[in-house]
């Protein structure tokens, strides 16, 4: 080992969905929206003037922030923006999670949480989660550093009720409790209600699902002043021009646009409901699922086969080989005809 090595820090990185290259490929592995984002932001990136890119992008994204605060009905003070909601969530955890106390957060739940936590050097342990992949709020009730969770849970599609949340949240009330809340718009409850009421509360959400918008990166949170004055005061300490001019003027566009977001999102749910009744007549269980993807397992041929097998025809689906879900796959909601793609796989993979 070379001397300069002995200081290099040490962490196992995050592991992202396999990003395949090619044609012919149905690709229900990473949780894009399966639709593009509205017609405006094609717009807006079109008549942007290219002439702006000599300059700086304005740190505080005030556009979006104010275009986010109007769509919202908060103050512009209330919210942070950031290079998606992994951005976001990064800051959050450089910001808030300082204690001598270990941060809280499910043992199944999105595989950043730990990555983040061992890359910043903060203490953390991991709340198994019910028979039924539930979280249950009185596991929470105890000292730590910090709280984190997603509602809807990732890899699981289980949400927790609001009043279940705010359990959660009202009996941490000297620390802060991060929701995130990437998968909300497909039929959670959100926090966002509850940020007027408990200034240890900060809500994450991003563009990258209902928004169709992931290859833009963009995400943002909401919480009480003081918290968010903190986050950019982090922010700008590290990087304070983190959002380019044309992820601001999309950002904008694709905010603005409710009826199309309210068709397309409405278009997954519809999907969704209709994969869970085709998943299960082929012999899967699903949870409930309050996302854009389903999480199921199938009552006798194992996850990985299955995976294998779909990876073989070009259909990408997500395995965890990990404890308590290596038998189970999850299944981002593609459009109606990918789906039958993958439901005529499935019976073959099944029945032979």
């Amino acid at each position: 080992m070379n001397s300069w090595e002995k200081n290099v820090r040490q962490v196992i990185p995050y592991t992202p969905g396999e990003q395949p290259v090619g044609t012919d490929i149905i690709k229900l592995n990473t949780n894009e929206c399966p639709y593009p984002p509205a017609p405006g932001v094609k717009r807006a990136i079109k008549d942007i003037d290219t002439e702006m890119f000599r300059l700086y992008p304005d740190p505080e994204a005030k556009k979006l922030v104010d275009a986010i605060a109007d769509y919202y009905n908060v103050s512009p003070e209330q919210i942070f923006v950031g290079v998606g909601s992994d951005d976001v969530i990064g800051m959050a955890f450089l910001t808030f999670f300082n204690s001598e106390r270990p941060i809280l957060f499910p043992d199944i739940t999105y595989s950043f949480y730990d990555v983040w936590a061992d890359l910043f050097q903060v203490k953390y342990e991991t709340i198994p989660l019910n028979d039924k992949f539930e979280i249950n709020p009185q596991d929470y009730f105890r000292k730590n550093g910090g709280v984190i969770f997603p509602n809807p849970n990732a890899p699981t599609a289980v949400s927790l009720p609001l009043s279940r949340v705010e359990e959660i949240i009202q009996q941490n009330q000297d620390v802060v409790v991060i929701v995130d809340e990437a998968y909300v718009d497909f039929g959670g409850e959100s926090a966002l209600p509850l940020v007027d009421k408990y200034d240890n509360l900060l809500v994450v959400r991003t563009f990258s699902k209902s928004r169709a918008m992931a290859g833009m990166r963009i995400g943002y949170a909401f919480g009480n002043e003081k918290l968010i004055s903190a986050m950019k005061a982090v922010k700008f300490s590290y990087n304070s021009y983190t959002m380019n001019q044309a992820a601001i003027c999309a950002g904008v566009a694709a905010i603005q646009d409710e009826n199309y977001f309210q068709s397309i999102v409405s278009k997954i749910i519809s999907t969704r409901e209709q994969a869970k009744k085709r998943l299960e007549a082929l012999g899967f269980r699903c949870t409930d699922s309050k996302a854009n993807f389903l999480f199921a397992s199938h009552r006798f041929v194992p996850a990985e086969k299955i995976f294998n097998e779909l990876k073989s025809r070009q259909i990408y689906v997500r395995y965890f080989k990990k404890p308590r879900i290596d038998n189970y796959l999850r299944i981002t909601i593609g459009t109606d005809k990918e789906m039958e793609a993958l439901y005529e796989a499935l019976e073959e993979i099944i029945n032979g």
